[in-house]
């Protein structure tokens, strides 16, 4: 519906009550106020000289409705931009004509849901005035209210509608839908909230293009924080507003022919994840189940689909189209009337013609009687011929039976080799799509060859280098080596002199053992042949004495043992034992 439609339809609403009389004539200060009020909503100048100029030879008298539109389409309507508030602009053709039509102690709704149910019926009326909606579109509108609801649609019920309608004028004006809407005919079981809310879903469907809306959580570009947000789906763009009162405004999400959506894995505790990327940023949003996530990836991919194609709303659509059928079965209707009306013209020609036919057939049946015996006798001699015929034809049948089996023959061997070709054929096709797995696979193993020998070549570069290095360690090691090897040897031939010493030291270590135990022998018998001596000294000489008491003096030791004698006595047999000694070195 073009713009120019949508707002002569709301206008018209105000200019017929402001037709007291119903006349179709306002008077001319009514028309002022009426066209200052539109040019306030639609946001264009208001220009009152020109009204009185259009309308300066009918100062006298009221203003028809075909002497307004001139100056309503030159002055108004030629200059709306679509830079105005829809709502704003209904609102105040509403406010206009309720008063006058609407009664709302009769009503079970609000008047702002009047008002919604009275955008509904411009938008799904006929194009033609006065205005009305045909039984089709009312049926498609309660319809949309009850699955709005979450009622079930009574199919039976609107059919008794429908016979009540079809004997007045099948249809109905503005006021007479809001007070079926209002009335609660068809929404028995549900409360007057129920009813607001569907009306208010379809309203914001049809009339504010709202394909889908809730709430859902939308993660920050900033903060990166999720918080939750009233989202709500047009056809250009995805608004989303702190609440559903639609009060606070948060951003939109513009969206074009080369936007795209896609659903997300799980993350950061969130589920039910998708994203939309438009031309500008790239959204994240969490839905609260798995189905409302599909509604609205679906929704967003309609939305994108019909932007790409240029196609208008569905709703708008569908609209359209069931307009179009509409008046194409008008016009086949009225084609079917004019072709009744020509085929009982034609049917009484007809019925002239049979009976002129009638006549001639009573006088051609003399005749045919005549010819009839001709007939049967040329029939006779017809049925000789045809025998012989048919014996012919047998003969001919049978020779083509024969032909006909062998072409049978002929053709089950040649659908034998085409199932023959065709199962060589899907070999073929399976060795081919095995070569191609083979030559996948071995491309594979090629890539993964060729990286191997990368790898192969980088580690044989680190084990040179690490080769190099060791080769530079051992030289330096080899040094080393040499040098502890020098040193190794001068110890060791130390060790092997020490070694040889401890041997003969141990050698004369058991010699001196040798010669100690020789020597204690000959002490052992040295002492034992001083006793004796002592004895026999100590009887012969009598040199043993008795020791008195007193201090004692140094101990002599002797070889005989301890000695009781002066060290003037030992001195003499020490100078004694000398001399003897000596004579015998001599000697020697």
């Amino acid at each position: 519906m073009a713009l120019r439609d949508e707002l002569l339809r709301s206008i018209w609403h105000a200019f017929t009550a402001l037709d007291v009389d119903k006349s179709g004539k306002v008077s001319k200060s009514q028309l002022k106020v009426l066209s200052h009020n539109l040019c306030t909503v639609l946001n264009i100048p208001h220009d009152p000289v020109a009204l009185e100029e259009h309308f300066k030879d009918d100062d006298e008298g009221p203003v028809s409705t075909q002497g307004y539109m001139p100056y309503l389409n030159k002055f108004i309507l030629d200059k709306v931009t679509g830079n105005f508030d829809h709502q704003d602009f209904n609102r105040m053709c509403w406010t206009l004509c309720s008063r006058k039509n609407l009664d709302q102690s009769q009503l079970l709704i609000s008047n702002d849901d009047a008002f919604k149910v009275w955008c509904i019926f411009n938008f799904l009326s006929e194009d033609r005035y006065p205005l009305i909606i045909v039984t089709e579109e009312i049926e498609y509108f309660l319809r949309k209210l009850t699955e709005a609801m979450g009622g079930s649609w009574v199919e039976e019920r609107f059919e008794d509608y429908k016979v009540q309608l079809s004997v007045r004028q099948q249809s109905l004006n503005a006021w007479e839908l809001i007070l079926l809407v209002g009335s609660g005919q068809f929404i028995k079981g549900m409360d007057r909230q129920t009813l607001s809310m569907g009306i208010n879903e379809v309203y914001q469907e049809l009339i504010m293009d709202v394909l889908k809306q809730g709430y859902m959580m939308k993660k920050g570009h900033k903060r990166k924080n999720w918080t939750e947000r009233w989202f709500m789906l047009k056809l250009n763009s995805i608004s989303y507003f702190v609440g559903e009162d639609l009060a606070e405004k948060k951003g939109d999400i513009l969206l074009d022919g080369c936007c795209s959506v896609e659903p997300l894995q799980d993350k950061e505790g969130k589920k039910c994840l998708f994203l939309i990327k438009s031309s500008h940023k790239s959204f994240e949003i969490s839905a609260s189940d798995k189905k409302k996530k599909q509604e609205w990836i679906q929704a967003v991919q309609t939305c994108v689909s019909l932007l790409r194609q240029g196609r208008p709303m569905p709703h708008r659509e569908a609209r359209q189209k069931r307009r179009e059928m509409r008046l194409k079965l008008q016009a086949e209707q009225e084609e079917l009337q004019l072709r009744m009306s020509e085929l009982q013209t034609a049917n009484e020609a007809k019925q002239l013609e049979l009976e002129n036919m009638r006549k001639a057939l009573e006088e051609a049946a003399a005749k045919a009687a005549e010819e009839e015996r001709k007939r049967l006798q040329t029939q006779t001699e017809l049925q000789d011929r045809y025998i012989m015929d048919i014996e012919r034809e047998k003969i001919v049948r049978q020779q083509m039976e024969e032909q006909v089996a062998q072409k049978s023959t002929e053709l089950e061997q040649y659908l034998q080799r085409v199932k023959d070709m065709e199962g060589m054929y899907r070999q073929l096709e399976d060795a081919l799509e095995d070569e191609r797995r083979a030559r996948q696979d071995e491309e594979a193993v090629r890539r993964l060859q060729a990286r191997l020998l990368e790898e192969e070549a980088v580690k044989r570069a680190e084990l040179e280098e690490f080769h190099l290095q060791q080769q530079r360690a051992i030289a330096a090691t080899e040094a080393e080596k040499q040098e502890l090897e020098r040193e190794r040897l001068i110890k060791e031939s130390a060790l092997q002199a020490a070694m040889k010493q401890l041997d003969q030291l141990e050698q004369e270590r058991q010699g001196a053992l040798e010669q100690y135990q020789t020597v204690m022998k000959t002490l052992e018998d040295a002492a034992n042949n001083t006793k004796t001596w002592k004895h026999k000294v100590a009887e012969h000489e009598g040199m043993l004495r008795l020791i008195q008491p007193g201090s004692k003096g140094q101990q002599m030791i002797t070889n005989w043992g301890p000695a009781a004698f002066s060290d003037a006595e030992l001195s003499h047999r020490q100078k004694k034992w000398q001399e003897m000694k000596n004579p015998e070195a001599q000697a020697q």
